[in-house]
Formats: C-alpha cells, structure tokens, sequence
C-alpha cells in the first residue's frame, strides 16, 4: 500500500481534480482573493492561474511530497510568489493574524481532523480576513444522506481519505466562522459525490 499511498493516490486525486466542470467554481472562489492567501491541500498547483490582480502572495499548504513537487512547476509558471510548504491543515506554520485569505478548494473532505483544521484556518486570519471555500459534502435529502453514509467507508479507503457525507456548513460555522455568502447545489455527476458548499466565510 505504500507505494500505492505515496504515489499512484496522489496523482489519481489530481486526474480527479482536473475536471473541466470544476473550473467554473475555481474561477468564482479564487476571483475574491486578495493580500497573502494560504491555499490548505494546493495539490498540483490547478488553482494557481486562477489567483487575480488582488493577490500579492499565495502559500501552498500540502501534505503529499508527490504533489508538492507537482506544485513546484505550477508554481514556476505563476506571476505571483508562491511559497509550498509541506504540512499539516491541523497545524498550520503561521503566526495568528497572520493572513489575509485562506482557500480551501475539495480540501476539506479528506482532511482527517477536519474541525481542528478550520479552526487553525480562522486562528491564522487577520481580522477582517476571510475563508473562501468550494466544497462537496452531505446532501439535503434522506435518500441521497443514506446513500452518503454507506458509501464513505469504502471510498474513503480508496481516494485519499475523502468522506462524502462531511456537513461542510456546520463544520466551517461550529469553527468560528458567520457566512458572508453561501451556495448549495448540484454539480453534474452522481449526486453523493456532487453536492456543493460554495462561498465566503469572515472570522467572528
């Protein structure tokens, strides 16, 4: 498993992510941006053409060496400063009040202590700062919910620890967080994968 872990997983995740009907929801999060952001699980790096004008620096946050080396090329492309850090979301290596942005993009999902993670993410933010986030997670309805429980114990086993059924708006608000804006729904796909958490959310 160790090779499969350490390697095939990673870029498995980043295929995933590479979806073309995710960009439209790049675009809309990352267009908000603005000062020092810290993007929590960078990946390959996917999101960075995305960062806009407001935007001096971006620190990249990623468990993986796999995908960090990935990252680094991405990273060789941007016009922007872009720092990887190898690490931990439940730990992260700044100081409180230290940033502007913190970006979380399908991150949440696989994260394994996912509350401490959000906590560390408000604990970091200047005030006045804010979370912009894209998630999927628990669905509205009963049949989709079930479906939700009873699959997450075998996918999360085969794609990087990710749970389907996370309730993304209670664990961001249960972290601190009030909603500046929020959009719920449906992407296209199978509808325990698809249901998406969209928005801004600013420390209390």
């Amino acid at each position: 498993m160790g090779l499969y872990n350490d390697v095939v997983l990673p870029r498995l995740c980043d295929l995933a992510m590479r979806n073309r009907h995710l960009v439209p929801y790049r675009r809309r999060v990352l267009a908000g941006a603005q000062g020092q952001v810290l993007e929590i699980g960078i990946g390959s790096g996917l999101n960075l053409p995305f960062y806009g004008p407001h935007v001096r620096g971006i620190h990249g946050l990623e468990p993986s060496p796999q995908l960090v080396r990935l990252a680094e090329r991405a990273a060789g492309r941007s016009n922007r400063p872009v720092a990887l850090i190898e690490g931990s979301a439940e730990a992260i290596p700044f100081d409180d009040n230290s940033l502007d942005t913190v970006v979380t993009t399908w991150t949440l999902c696989s994260i394994p202590q996912a509350g401490q993670a959000l906590t560390e993410m408000r604990r970091v933010l200047k005030p006045g700062g804010q979370l912009l986030f894209v998630e999927h997670g628990l669905g509205p309805e009963d049949a989709v919910r079930k479906w939700q429980h009873r699959l997450t114990p075998v996918w999360s086993k085969i794609s990087g620890g990710c749970h389907l059924n996370r309730p993304m708006q209670t664990l961001i608000a249960q972290a601190g967080f009030d909603f500046a804006n929020l959009e719920t729904g449906y992407m296209k796909g199978p509808k325990p994968m698809t249901y998406m958490y969209e928005g801004r959310a600013v420390p209390k």
